[in-house]
């Protein structure tokens, strides 16, 4: 499993090299499938690992992490598929960032998602 593991990194990390240049300092967990790859690109040197030092990395997963637990109750793959394309079509015109816009332009955003949900309902 480990080797499955380091050609996975392996492949990530080449992705990211040829994507984004080379970085000063490459910050990962403390996982061993992730040296192998970094001591055959050569970038041994530049890895960073620390107590804190993933912290951002780990919480910018956050969100992903939060639907991929939801979905585990899923038996088959295709049906956390459905749910998410028909969930995000129906969350979005409901989802307003109260902290972005004014008190009438929120009101004025729920009543017309309201209106056209009622409209798609009935």
């Amino acid at each position: 499993m480990l080797i499955c593991q380091t050609r996975a990194a392996l492949a990530r990390m080449k992705k990211a090299l040829k994507r984004h240049g080379s970085p000063e300092a490459i910050t990962t967990d403390g996982l061993r499938s992730n040296g192998a790859p970094l001591k055959e690109l050569s970038s041994r040197e530049k890895q960073e690992v620390g107590r804190w030092a993933n912290n951002r990395v780990e919480n910018s997963h956050l969100p992903f992490r939060r639907r991929e637990r939801a979905m585990l109750r899923f038996r088959r793959m295709r049906t956390p598929q459905k749910f998410a394309s028909v969930h995000a079509t129906v969350h979005a015109p409901f989802h307003h960032e109260r902290h972005l816009v004014d008190r009438q332009a929120y009101k004025k955003g729920r009543s017309e998602a309201l209106a056209e949900w009622k409209a798609l309902v009935s």
